[in-house]
C-alpha cells in the first residue's frame, strides 16, 4: 500500500473515532496508525502537502485528549516521533501543532505514575523535539512540566532521571525565561544540591545532562563561579574532549559538543582554555572523528571548531592543528591523486576536512558548508600572519582543485531544490578562494597562476549550464551578488570579456531593479570597458531592448484588464511573428547585397553590423519573453499552491474555533463549580467561626473553675491546725501538684486553641483574597483556560486540607471536653474530702486540749509550712491569671 492510500485510511479511521470512541474504531485506528509507521516517513510534513497535515492535526489531537486509550496515545506518539526526522519537521510540529504543550498535557495528566512506559515516551520524544529549540514560557503546561521535571530529578528512580535531566537541559539553554522561573522556585537550592550530586554518577550521559543544566542556571552566579573556577575548569575540559572523543553514542556527543560551546561563550572559562595544556591533543583527537563516515558527529565537531574560531587565542592553535604536515606515505598519495583524500587511519586534518567539502549536495550538506566556513576562518587566520609557512602553501595547492571542481556539476534537470543547494555552496566556495587570492600574490605562487589554465576555469564559464534558461534567475543572483566578479576578474575576467554572452546576463544587471545587481554590473563594466574585443555594441542594444520591454511591461501593467483578455498564446504569436519579421529582413538584406555586388559600397560593413546587433536584440527579447512565459507558469502553480494552503488554512482555523468554543463552554461548567464550592467553603468558615465562640466560653468556664479551685485551696489550708495536718498536708499537697499540672495543661491547651484561632482568621483572610483572585480570574476566562484548571486543583487540595484541619480540631475539642470531666471529678472529690475534714475536725477539737504541748513544739514547724504553702498559692495564682 503507498503511502497516500494509507494517509487517507488513517484520516477516515480518525475521524471515525472522533464520532465515536468504540473498541473498534479504537482497533481499526490503532491498525492504520502502525500501518503508516511502518511506511518511510522522511520529510513527509515538509513537503507541504495537505493530507499528511490533516492527519497529524487529528492524531495530535487524539493524542492530547486524556480520554483516549493509553495504549493507542503511545502509538500516536511513536509515529509522531517518526515524524521528527529532520530540523523542518520538528519545526513544523512544534509551531503548527504546538506537540510539546500536548505531551505535556500527557506527561501532566499521568504525573501520579511517572514510571510508566507513556510518561517515558513522553519524555524521549519532547527531548527529541526540544533540542535545539526554545520553547517559550507561554506554552501550556510548560510549568507543571518543569515541576514534574525538578521532582524526578530528585527522587530516586534511576529509569526516569535520564530524560528527565535530558529534557531540562534542552529547556534551559539558551531559554532566559525558564531559567528566570526555575531559579524563582523555593525549593531551587535543594535542586541545585542534587544535581551537583549528580556530578559523581557513573554514567557520563548523566555527568554531561547535570553539567549542561549547571552552566545554563549558574554560570554567571556564585555557584557557577565556585563550579567552573580555575581549579575545576581544567578537569571539566579533560572530562568534556574524553567524553566527545570516546562518547557512547552521538546524543551524549552531541550534548558534550553544546555544553563546551556554552562555556565558551564565557570569557573566563574562553581564557583558561587557551592556556589549557593538552588543547593541541585534545583538538587532535576531535579532528579525528571527521575521519568517520557519520555526518551528524561531523557536523558536531564542525560546529565545535566554527565555535572555538570565534575565540581569537584558540584560532592560532587550530590553525597549526590542522595545517600540520602531513606523514611521508600520506603526502605521496596527495602527489599522485591530486586531493590525496584515501589515506589510512592517521590521516591528518587538513585532509579530513577536504573530505567533507566534495560532500554531495543533497547529502551532509551542512557538513560541506560548516567545512567551508572552518576553512575559510582558518585560512584568514594563516594568511594573515607575517609570514606564511610551506604546510599552509602545500595545502593550499591540495585545496585548489578541489575547491575549483566545486563550481562544475551543476545539472538543472534535478529540481529547483537541488540548483539552490549548489548554488548556496558555490557562494562559501567563492568566498574561500576570494580570500585565497587576497591574501596571496598570485604571481609569488605558481600553484595559484596555473590553477585556470589545469581545472577547466575557461570550460566552465563557457559552460551552457550558466546561461541555462530554468536556473538562469537563480543563478544571475548568486554571480552578482556573491563575489563572482572579483573570483572572475581574478582568474579569467580576460576570457569571459571576450563572449558575447556576457552581454545578456550584464545588461540584465545594469537594467535591473535592484540597487546591489546595478553596482555590480557597473563594476564589471568598468574593468571589462578597456579590455580589447569587449562587445560593447552588442551591450548597448541589449540594454535599449530590455528598457523597452520594461516599458512594454509598464503601459501593459496600466491596462491590465485588456491584459487578462487577451490569450496565453499571444505571446508565442507575437514571438513568431518577430521571427518572421527578422527573416523577410534578412532575405531583403541578401537580396540588396546581391544587387549591390558590383558596386561595393563601404557602407555595407556598418549596415551589416547594425542589424547583426538588432537581430541580436531581438533574439535576447524572444528568449526574454520565452523566459517571462515559464515566469508566469511557475507563478501559476505558486498561486494554486497558496490557494490549497488557504484552504487548509481555513479548515484548521474553524476546527480550532470549535474547539476554543467546545473550551468556553467546559470554562463556564467549571466556573459555576467554582462557585458552588465558594459558597461551601463559605459556610465552612462560618462553622469554624461558631466553633471558635464556643471554644471560647469553654475556656471562660474552666477559668470559673480554677477560681473555685483556689478557694478549695484556701479552705485547705485553714485546716492545717490539727495534729494529723501534717499527714493531710502532704496528701493535699500532692492533690495540689496534679492539680496544678492540670492547671497547666489546660492553660497550654488554651493557648494552642488561641493559636489555632489565629491560624483559622489569617486562613480566613486568605480565603478571602482567593475568592477576590478567582472573581478576577473568571472574568479573564477566554486567556486563562489552563490557568484556571491548574488553581481549581489547588484549591481542591487545600480544602481537603482544611477538612483535615477541621477533624483534627474537633478531635481537640473532644480531648477537651474529657479533661474537663476530669476536672470537675476532681473538684467533687475535693469537696467531698472537704466535708470530711469539716467531720474530723470537730473530732480534733476534743482532743485538742491533749496535744497543746505537741502543739507548741510544732507550732513553729507548723508556721513554716504555712508560709511557704502561701508562697507557692500565691506563685499559681500569678500563673493562673
Amino acid at each position: 500500500m503507498d503511502m497516500a492510500t494509507s494517509l487517507k485510511s488513517l484520516l477516515l479511521a480518525v475521524q471515525q473515532y472522533r464520532d465515536g470512541r468504540t473498541a473498534q474504531n479504537a482497533a481499526q485506528l490503532q491498525k492504520q496508525v502502525e500501518e503508516v509507521s511502518g511506511l518511510k516517513c522522511d520529510q513527509l510534513l515538509s513537503s507541504g502537502q495537505v493530507l499528511p497535515r490533516e492527519c497529524v492535526s487529528g492524531l495530535v489531537e487524539l493524542a492530547g485528549n486524556p480520554n483516549t486509550n493509553q495504549t493507542l496515545t503511545g502509538s500516536i506518539i511513536s509515529l509522531l516521533a517518526k515524524l521528527a526526522c529532520d530540523d523542518d519537521s520538528r519545526e513544523i510540529l512544534n509551531s503548527s501543532y504546538n506537540l510539546t504543550s500536548t505531551l505535556a498535557s500527557v506527561i501532566h495528566c499521568h504525573s501520579a505514575t511517572a514510571g510508566e512506559p507513556l510518561v517515558l515516551q513522553c519524555l524521549q520524544v519532547l527531548q527529541k523535539l526540544t533540542y535545539n529549540t526554545r520553547v517559550f514560557q507561554s506554552t501550556n503546561y510548560i510549568h507543571e512540566l518543569i515541576a514534574f521535571l525538578m521532582t524526578n530529578i530528585q527522587s530516586q528512580n534511576e529509569d526516569i532521571i535520564m530524560p528527565c535531566l535530558g529534557l531540562m537541559a534542552n529547556l534551559c539553554r539558551d531559554n532566559h525565561s525558564v531559567q528566570s522561573h526555575i531559579k524563582s522556585l523555593d525549593n531551587v537550592k535543594r535542586f541545585y544540591r542534587t544535581l551537583i550530586n549528580f556530578l559523581a554518577h557513573n554514567s557520563l550521559t548523566v555527568v554531561i545532562f547535570t553539567l549542561s543544566i549547571l552552566a545554563s542556571l549558574t554560570l554567571n552566579e556564585k555557584v557557577g563561579e565556585k563550579l567552573f573556577d580555575a581549579k575545576n575548569i581544567h578537569q571539566t575540559f579533560q572530562l568534556v574532549f574524553n567524553i566527545i572523543v570516546n562518547g557512547n553514542g552521538t546524543q551524549t556527543r552531541k550534548y558534550s559538543v553544546d555544553l563546551l560551546i556554552d562555556l565558551l561563550k564565557n570569557p573566563k572559562i574562553a581564557d583558561h582554555l587557551t592556556k589549557y595544556q593538552h588543547f593541541s591533543a585534545c583538538v587532535s583527537q576531535v579532528l579525528g572523528l571527521l575521519q568517520s563516515k557519520d555526518p551528524d558527529s561531523a557536523g558536531k565537531v564542525l560546529e565545535l571548531l566554527l565555535a572555538m574560531c570565534s575565540v581569537s587565542g584558540l584560532r592560532s592553535l587550530l590553525c597549526e592543528v590542522v595545517f600540520r604536515p602531513a606523514a611521508p606515505k600520506l603526502r605521496a598519495v596527495s602527489r599522485r591523486q591530486g586531493t590525496g583524500l584515501d589515506g589510512g587511519r592517521k590521516t591528518e586534518s587538513g585532509l579530513a576536512l577536504v573530505q567533507w567539502l566534495s560532500s554531495p549536495v543533497d547529502g551532509a550538506e551542512s557538513c560541506s558548508l560548516q567545512a567551508l566556513q572552518l576553512l575559510n576562518e582558518l585560512l584568514e587566520e594563516a594568511l594573515g600572519a607575517e609570514s606564511v609557512s610551506e604546510c599552509v602553501l602545500s595545502f593550499i595547492e591540495m585545496l585548489l582543485p578541489v575547491l575549483l571542481g566545486l563550481l562544475r556539476g551543476l545539472d538543472p534537470s534535478q529540481g529547483d531544490a537541488h540548483i539552490r543547494k549548489h548554488c548556496h555552496r558555490i557562494t562559501h566556495v567563492t568566498s574561500l578562494l576570494l580570500n585565497i587570492l587576497r591574501l596571496i600574490e598570485p604571481v609569488s605562487y605558481p600553484c595559484v597562476t596555473s590553477v585556470p589554465a589545469s581545472t577547466g576555469c575557461y570550460r566552465y564559464t563557457h559552460s551552457h549550464h550558466l546561461f541555462h534558461p530554468l536556473c538562469f534567475i537563480s543563478f544571475l543572483s548568486v554571480l552578482f551578488r556573491c563575489f563572482l566578479r572579483d573570483l572572475l576578474s581574478s582568474l579569467c575576467l580576460y576570457l569571459i570579456s571576450q563572449d558575447q554572452r556576457i552581454v545578456t546576463p550584464l545588461s540584465l544587471a545594469l537594467t535591473s531593479q535592484h540597487r546591489e545587481r546595478v553596482q555590480t554590473g557597473l563594476s564589471l563594466l568598468f574593468e571589462a570597458t578597456p579590455l580589447p574585443d569587449f562587445p560593447s555594441l552588442v551591450l548597448g542594444e541589449s540594454m535599449a531592448a530590455n528598457n523597452a520591454y520594461c516599458q512594454r511591461e509598464a503601459e501593459l501593467s496600466v491596462k491590465r484588464v485588456a491584459v487578462q483578455e487577451v490569450p496565453p498564446f499571444s505571446i508565442l504569436d507575437c514571438s513568431s511573428g518577430s521571427s518572421r519579421s527578422v527573416h523577410s529582413l534578412v532575405d531583403k538584406i541578401q537580396n540588396g547585397l546581391e544587387l549591390q555586388e558590383q558596386v561595393k559600397d563601404s557602407h555595407v560593413s556598418e549596415i551589416i553590423d547594425v542589424y547583426e546587433q538588432k537581430l541580436s536584440a531581438f533574439a535576447s527579447k524572444e528568449s526574454r519573453l520565452q523566459d517571462l512565459l515559464d515566469a508566469k507558469a511557475l507563478a501559476l502553480s505558486q498561486a494554486d499552491r497558496l490557494i490549497a494552503q488557504y484552504r487548509f488554512q481555513r479548515a484548521q482555523a474553524e476546527a480550532e474555533a470549535c474547539k476554543l468554543g467546545c473550551l468556553l463552554k467546559e470554562a463556564e461548567r467549571r466556573r459555576e463549580d467554582l462557585q458552588g464550592e465558594l459558597s461551601s467553603q463559605v459556610l465552612e468558615v462560618e462553622r469554624s467561626k461558631a466553633d471558635m465562640e464556643e471554644l471560647l466560653q469553654h475556656n471562660a468556664r474552666l477559668q470559673q473553675d480554677s477560681e473555685e479551685h483556689q478557694a478549695l485551696k484556701g479552705a485547705y489550708n485553714s485546716l492545717l491546725n490539727r495534729s494529723e495536718s501534717e499527714r493531710l498536708l502532704k496528701e493535699l499537697q500532692t492533690a495540689h501538684i496534679s492539680l496544678t499540672k492540670q492547671n497547666d495543661t489546660l492553660r497550654k491547651n488554651h493557648e494552642a486553641l488561641q493559636l489555632q484561632h489565629e491560624k483559622m482568621v489569617s486562613v480566613l483572610e486568605e480565603r478571602e483574597e482567593e475568592i477576590r483572585s478567582l472573581r478576577s480570574d473568571l472574568q479573564q476566562k477566554n486567556s486563562d483556560i489552563t490557568g484556571l484548571r491548574g488553581e481549581l486543583r489547588a484549591e481542591e487540595e487545600k480544602v481537603k486540607e482544611k477538612d483535615q484541619e477541621r477533624r483534627e480540631l474537633e478531635e481537640t475539642v473532644d480531648v477537651l471536653r474529657k479533661e474537663l470531666n476530669k476536672t470537675e471529678q476532681a473538684r467533687k472529690d475535693a469537696s467531698i474530702k472537704a466535708s470530711s475534714l469539716e467531720l474530723q475536725k470537730s473530732q480534733l477539737e476534743t482532743k485538742l486540749k491533749q496535744k497543746e504541748d505537741e502543739l507548741n513544739k510544732h507550732s513553729s514547724m507548723i508556721a513554716m509550712i504555712h508560709s511557704l504553702s502561701s508562697g507557692k498559692l500565691k506563685s499559681d495564682v500569678n500563673l493562673s491569671l
